[in-house]
Formats: structure tokens, C-alpha cells, sequence
């Protein structure tokens, strides 16, 4: 790949000179930021510059799940969090998932509102007894955030209903859903460069230097400068930035087509560290982080043995108990985490600012902070 010194006059021109913003990482929060500031700054000059030949991250890697929390996960977050930070991280969601679809359209994100079903197997059964009776109540916090009643409910039927088996009962949420996340990425590039933003894959970020009116990026394909700089790599950040978030590895594998297949829902499973949804005949089955955190704490993009077994016995024991499937194909995407759920939208220096750790809810909030985010560059907030 030619270096930018290797560049014509009109390339340069066209890409490299006056840049009012770059954007380093063209997924979710990436684009989202281009599109908010461009809106905001309608003459500015945009780039997006992006490591891969396609988003890098978890934006066009993850399940593809509209979800904002289920029961099982808000009943030990409260616990741990305490009961304000955990609802105003569920409005969050809820809010985040509204603006990504009003920037990306329900047909373009391929919505389907199937609701979600959080899975208790009879070793599980101690969590469901607590959390059964938090419903009323979760459901009333519910209705402020969302508007709609009884978005939770019992449902003891999901194992005959579905065909699954060591699955004893579930909580329902009638809110979430599932999309395409190759579609939504799709729109959102389309978007993007329509707007006159400009969009440069392979091009991965070294470094990042301040200098006069401005930063240096320091790149494979050689220096960029710019009047300012934001950073949406979430998992990748710590490479640049000195901030508290790690990488977080997810793995997930894909069924081939499936004749008369049941399953049609988003679905969790041990508080949610599986997860599995269907998908064009299939199931798409993902997680298992909980069986060796250390070593998933890895920017490497690879599927491992421990993890892609315990995916496979899970499906072939619990989910496909009866259904005979073969696997289609596995993959792997980096998250970004950190000690909290929440994420980092910081103006860093003077020229840089960040908008990263989504916490394995980029699809519900990235499109929020990346609005937050680009507000906050154009009125340079601290």
C-alpha cells in the first residue's frame, strides 16, 4: 500500500489537507461521531481513518442484539452498583437504542421485535427466586423509562415452546429484539459518505502528538494532521490513550441453515455470558468470556478451543437438544470494558478526545455517545 508521501497532488489535496476533525475507528461511535459533528459543523472537513479494510472492532463482529438489560442482569447490578447507576444506565440503553434507530431506520437495521427470553436452568433456580419478585417493581421503573407496562413477565413454557432442554423457566422482556448488524454498518457507511465525509480503511494509528493548533497522528501510511482528534476504538483505545479500559474478547459461531428450526427470539443464558438468537434459518450463539476472563482480556482477534468447545456443547445439550445442525462458521470481536458500565466520552488534551468503553453495549448506546461525543468537541467541553 503507497505511503501518503507517495500521494498526487489531488489525493493529498482531497484527503490529508485542512482537516477540520479525524476520527480514529469507523464502527458505531465512529461513525456516529462524524455524522453528529457533521450536522453540527456542516463546512467542516471530516476523515475517518480505520486500521481494517472493514470496522476492526465489535460494530460488524457482535450478535446483533437490541437489548437494554435483562432482569437477571439489572437484579446483580444493583447489587454491585447500586440502584441509581444501574436505571440510568438501563435509560441509557433504552435512549441509545431510539437514536440508532432514528439515525439508521428499522428496515435498514432489519428489526425484528421478538422480545428476549433470560434463560434459568435448575442450578440457576436460587437467582430466579430472587429476581421473580423484583419484577413488579422492575417493571415500574420500566414504564418511566420507557413508557410501556409490564415489559417484564414469567414465562415457564420457553423449554417446550423452543424445543430446548435443562431449562426450567424465564424471564420475558417484550421490549428487545434483534437486527442486522451488517446492514445497519452498511447504511451507516452509506450515510456517511454522502454526507462528503471522507473514509480511509487501512489506516492504523501508532500514536497521537500534540503540536500547535492541533494533533499528529502518526500512521502506516505516514503523518496526518488535524485541527482535532477523536478516539472511537473502544477494545483498541488502550494503544492510544492511558484510560481505565481493556480489551474484552467475544467469540461466536454460526449454524448452517436449519430445516423447520423453532427458535425465534434473542435469548440469555447464565446471566447473560451466552447468548444465541436465530438468523436466516440458523442460530448465531456467542459468549462463554466467564469460562477464562484473563485470558480473554486480548485485543487478538481469534476464535480459542476452551471457549468454541463449551459453545458447542452448550448448543448441541441445551439448545439444539433434538435438532440435528452442523456449524457453518466461528469468529471473534473485541469489546471494550472497564471497572464500571459506563462509558468514557472525555475531552483528553487539547486537540484529543475520546469517546470509548461501551462495555459490550455498543449497539444500544454507541450511537449516544457518539452524539455526546462530537457535542462536546464542537464546544469544546471539558
Amino acid at each position: 500500500m503507497l505511503k501518503t508521501n507517495q500521494w498526487s497532488y489531488w489525493e493529498r489535496k482531497e484527503i490529508l489537507e485542512e482537516i477540520d476533525l479525524v476520527i480514529v475507528g469507523a464502527g458505531i461511535v465512529g461513525y456516529s461521531t462524524a455524522l453528529a459533528f457533521q450536522e453540527n459543523n456542516p463546512t467542516a472537513k471530516i476523515l475517518v481513518v480505520e486500521r481494517g479494510l472493514l470496522p476492526s472492532g465489535a460494530s460488524t463482529k457482535n450478535a446483533g442484539f437490541a437489548c437494554f438489560g435483562s432482569a437477571s442482569e439489572i437484579y446483580d447490578d444493583i447489587q454491585s452498583f447500586g440502584e441509581d447507576t444501574v436505571w440510568k444506565t438501563v435509560e441509557l440503553r433504552w435512549k441509545g437504542l431510539q437514536a440508532l434507530r432514528n439515525r439508521i431506520g428499522d428496515k435498514d437495521l432489519k428489526l425484528h421485535m421478538n422480545g428476549s427470553w433470560d434463560l434459568f436452568t435448575e442450578s440457576e433456580m436460587d437467582t430466579f427466586e430472587a429476581v421473580s419478585p423484583q419484577i413488579t417493581y422492575y417493571n415500574e421503573q420500566l414504564e418511566e423509562i420507557t413508557g410501556e407496562r409490564n415489559v417484564f413477565s414469567i414465562d415457564s413454557d420457553v423449554q417446550q415452546q423452543f424445543g430446548f432442554n435443562h431449562i426450567e423457566t424465564s424471564i420475558y422482556n417484550r421490549l428487545e429484539g434483534q437486527i442486522d448488524t451488517g446492514s445497519m454498518m452498511t447504511r451507516f457507511h452509506q450515510l456517511v459518505v454522502s454526507t462528503g465525509i471522507r473514509v480511509l480503511f487501512g489506516c492504523e494509528v501508532d500514536s497521537i502528538h500534540e503540536k500547535e493548533n492541533g494533533a499528529v497522528l502518526h500512521t502506516h501510511l505516514g503523518s496526518i494532521e488535524s485541527q482535532k482528534v477523536a478516539v472511537c476504538t473502544n477494545g483498541f483505545a488502550r494503544h492510544l490513550l492511558k484510560e481505565d479500559v481493556e480489551p474484552a474478547r467475544a467469540q461466536v459461531l454460526i449454524t448452517k441453515p436449519i430445516e423447520g428450526l423453532k427458535i425465534n427470539g434473542t435469548f440469555h443464558y447464565q446471566k447473560g455470558y451466552f447468548y444465541f438468537r436465530n438468523i436466516d434459518n440458523r442460530i448465531l450463539f456467542g459468549g462463554g468470556r466467564n469460562l477464562a476472563f484473563e485470558e480473554e482480556k486480548t485485543s487478538t482477534i481469534a476464535t480459542s478451543e476452551r471457549i468454541m468447545h463449551a459453545l458447542h456443547e452448550i448448543l448441541s445439550e441445551v439448545i439444539l437438544p433434538k435438532t440435528a445442525y452442523e456449524v457453518d462458521h466461528s469468529w471473534a470481536g473485541i469489546m471494550g470494558v472497564g471497572s464500571v458500565k459506563k462509558p468514557i466520552i472525555k475531552h483528553i488534551s487539547p486537540s484529543v478526545y475520546c469517546g470509548i468503553r461501551l462495555g459490550g453495549m455498543g449497539v444500544a448506546i454507541g450511537s449516544l455517545v457518539g452524539e455526546e461525543l462530537a457535542k462536546m468537541i464542537s464546544t469544546n467541553e471539558e
